[in-house]
């Protein structure tokens, strides 16, 4: 990995100013490998699950330059090496090897770390913490993210996602105005339920993917990814501006002061049963509703991103330690971090933003055209609007994918997907190895003409070109909460 590599070279040149003797030098050395020895069985399995190593913020102020110049450099000669019909993929594959790389890594490259409110009773129970999205967050706790993974989908997990923005628009605009900038009917939805959606640019690619609840008639609750917050609130913030202006009546309010425990798996629901006054069962996937846990207002939604029964739990921030507690103590759930919930949602079939889906990409090459509500379909009258019409009367060039690989290392974002000629159509963007299936998994995308299930492909790993076979989504069967 390059940037491992910058690490180990700076880590040669950049010893105290270069001003120690030579047993001084070999004796930090020394200091270093025991050190990373310590810490080589977690970080050989985060490497298997997670896709990446985290490292520490040293490790990456060393690396920021040398990453930067190779950033440029891959993504420029990415950039020129395919013309033609897979013009549309070598620009996309350029943003991956440049652009994305540098996004997995911005969390820890830009100096302090901002913390969660439950910060230091995760530090209390031992998880590991690593940069994610400018925070410091929990990896895994004492379970190995393996193991984590496989018991979220037994018994139950709760993970913190407090770094993830609550946003709520009011007023009586507030669903035109939501309408206005993402792909999806919500003025359709019954009050107190909602859908996944995508907050769209002009290009027609995803400035962010979100679930909108449609409170009410004049109530729009949602959260955004912890990494794009800025993004998306200086181009809602744009918009709101504009409506605001012409005399439309809609705010727009964060919610800073929460937090947001997302709790996962079958225990799920019969744990959260017990702190609350209605009847859980009467909930179903994607529904919202407002009570109170141990006396704390919770905005409560029947949602995830591990492809399993569960809620997303938003509470003031003075009471979300007591509300984690009382969850913890009232069945199995055990505490999960970062690296299962990414082998969960690889496994779920879900996207992660900056990997499997970004600015550059629409919700149609995603797979993910049935986000765009058939009711808008015809008008497409939000923005980027006019590319999705012109996508869904013409088709794409490119699509997202599903890949199953028997055998051999597993493939990581930027690797190469071959047809059975030889010949590249694609690239990984998520991949790993499935706890729960105990093989290799992957997503990416190929060109039009290779998506169907059950296709021979290739992926090319570490110059080893190992078999794949496309595959339907979710690797996993999803057991979301309906009516029967």
């Amino acid at each position: 990995h390059p940037v491992r590599e910058a690490f180990r070279g700076e880590n040669r040149r950049v010893v105290s100013g270069g001003q120690q003797t030579a047993c001084q030098r070999v004796s930090s050395k020394r200091a270093l490998l025991e050190r990373e020895g310590e810490r080589r069985q977690a970080l050989a399995e985060e490497r298997s699950v997670f896709g990446f190593v985290p490292v520490s913020e040293t490790e990456a102020n060393m690396a920021t330059v040398a990453l930067l110049k190779w950033t440029a450099a891959t993504a420029s000669k990415h950039a020129r090496s395919l013309t033609g019909s897979g013009a549309r993929l070598a620009g996309l594959r350029a943003v991956n090897a440049g652009l994305a790389q540098n996004a997995q890594v911005r969390g820890f490259a830009s100096g302090d770390l901002l913390k969660t409110v439950l910060y230091d009773f995760h530090v209390d129970k031992k998880a590991k913490m690593v940069p994610f999205a400018g925070y410091a967050m929990p990896i895994q706790y004492q379970d190995s993210i393996m193991d984590s993974t496989t018991y979220c989908r037994e018994q139950g997990s709760i993970f913190d996602v407090s770094h993830m923005l609550g946003i709520t628009l009011t007023g009586k605009d507030a669903v035109p105005f939501i309408e206005s900038l993402v792909v999806s009917d919500i003025g359709a939805l019954e009050d107190g339920t909602g859908c996944l959606s995508i907050l769209m640019n002009p290009q027609g690619g995803a400035i962010d993917d979100t679930v909108i609840t449609k409170v009410n008639g004049e109530k729009v609750y949602f959260v955004v990814n912890a990494g794009n917050r800025e993004k998306d609130l200086k181009h809602i913030g744009k918009h709101l501006a504009d409506w605001q202006s012409s005399g439309k009546d809609v705010s727009m309010a964060t919610h800073e002061d929460r937090a947001l425990l997302a709790v996962q798996g079958p225990e799920a629901a019969a744990t959260l049963q017990k702190l609350v006054d209605i009847d859980i069962s009467k909930m179903y996937f994607s529904h919202f509703t407002v009570a109170p846990i141990k006396g704390i207002e919770s905005f409560i939604t029947r949602t995830g991103y591990t492809g399993e029964d569960g809620f997303e739990i938003s509470i003031p921030n003075d009471g979300a330690l007591e509300v984690m507690e009382a969850l913890l103590a009232n069945g199995p759930l055990k505490l999960a971090g970062l690296g299962a919930r990414d082998s969960l949602r690889l496994e779920a079939g879900l996207c992660l933003y900056g990997n499997d889906l970004d600015m550059h990409i629409s919700p149609i090459e995603a797979g993910l055209t049935w986000t765009v509500s058939k009711s808008r379909r015809e008008a497409c009258n939000f923005v980027g609007g006019e590319v999705i019409k012109q996508q869904l009367a013409d088709g794409v060039g490119i699509r997202r994918i599903g890949l199953t690989i028997e055998k051999g290392a597993p493939a990581r974002g930027g690797a190469l997907i071959l047809n059975s000629d030889g010949e590249e159509i694609g690239h990984i963007t998520s991949g790993g190895f499935s706890p729960c299936l105990k093989k290799n998994i992957a997503m990416g995308y190929v060109k039009k003409g290779y998506q169907k299930s059950g296709t021979e492909l290739q992926v090319k790993v570490r110059n080893k070109v190992n078999d794949a076979v496309v595959t339907k989504m979710p690797f996993v069967p999803a057991s979301y909460y309906r009516p029967s």
